[in-house]
């Protein structure tokens, strides 16, 4: 490629997104920002601050729990990806719990969440050579990336990765419990008001339900040799 550029990467919960991310920004040389790192730590500092402490969603205290927040990604040592840090607390693991993920489609569709999240995933990639992975990267917060890619797969297939994934960390969880937050996840994200998910017209589809890593990495490798 003669010059880095941006690569934006939308599509649904669970579906090897930020794994996809992560392995071709190694292959590139490029900097990964876990936008949906940063959207469930928001969501995780809304449940430590009482937000949810009625059984739903306070957004008179969740603007103010905004004003106090600091999110950031740190290399950690003897580990090729970078853990997410909310308020100087390294949160990586407790992020990926199902408490957050039940509440994450919640929070992430208030205006004001999205506004500073925006702000903050463009001020990261001024540089371009830059991935990012979301729900509206290529639709709201990068509309002009170079290369927009829209990764979906079939529900089954990423509940069960899910659940592996939580297995792996050590993890009491329910697949079936999984799968409905899942489709529930989809849902929200695709009929929320604010930045609904959707495919860019000029996405390309990547179906990955039955592709291995090094599979999806060879295909988009063979579309960006050709830019």
């Amino acid at each position: 490629m003669p010059q880095p550029f941006i690569i934006a990467i939308d599509g649904h919960s669970s579906c090897g997104k930020s794994t996809f991310a992560k392995l071709l920004a190694r292959k590139l040389g490029y900097i990964y920002i876990d936008t949906g790192a940063m959207y469930r730590a928001v969501t995780l500092h809304a449940l430590s601050t009482g937000c949810f402490e009625s059984g739903t969603l306070d957004t008179e205290k969740l603007q103010k729990a905004l004003t106090d927040l600091r999110i950031d990604f740190r290399k950690m040592a003897n580990s090729e990806s970078a853990h997410t840090f909310l308020n100087g607390e390294d949160v990586e693991t407790d992020i990926r719990g199902l408490e957050v993920s039940h509440r994450v489609s919640e929070v992430s569709a208030q205006k004001m969440v999205r506004e500073q999240m925006v702000e903050q995933q463009r001020a990261m990639s001024k540089q371009k050579g830059v991935i990012l992975d979301g729900r509206d990267i290529g639709t709201v917060v990068f509309p002009d990336a170079e290369l927009k890619l829209f990764m979906t797969a079939d529900a089954d297939v990423r509940a069960q990765r899910r659940y592996d994934e939580l297995v792996q960390k050590g993890m009491v969880v329910n697949f079936d419990e999984i799968k409905r937050n899942i489709l529930e996840r989809d849902h929200l994200d695709s009929t929320r008001e604010e930045s609904p998910l959707r495919k860019a017209d000029d996405a390309l589809v990547l179906d990955n339900s039955y592709m291995t890593p090094d599979e999806q990495l060879e295909w988009v490798m063979k579309i960006i040799d050709k830019l």
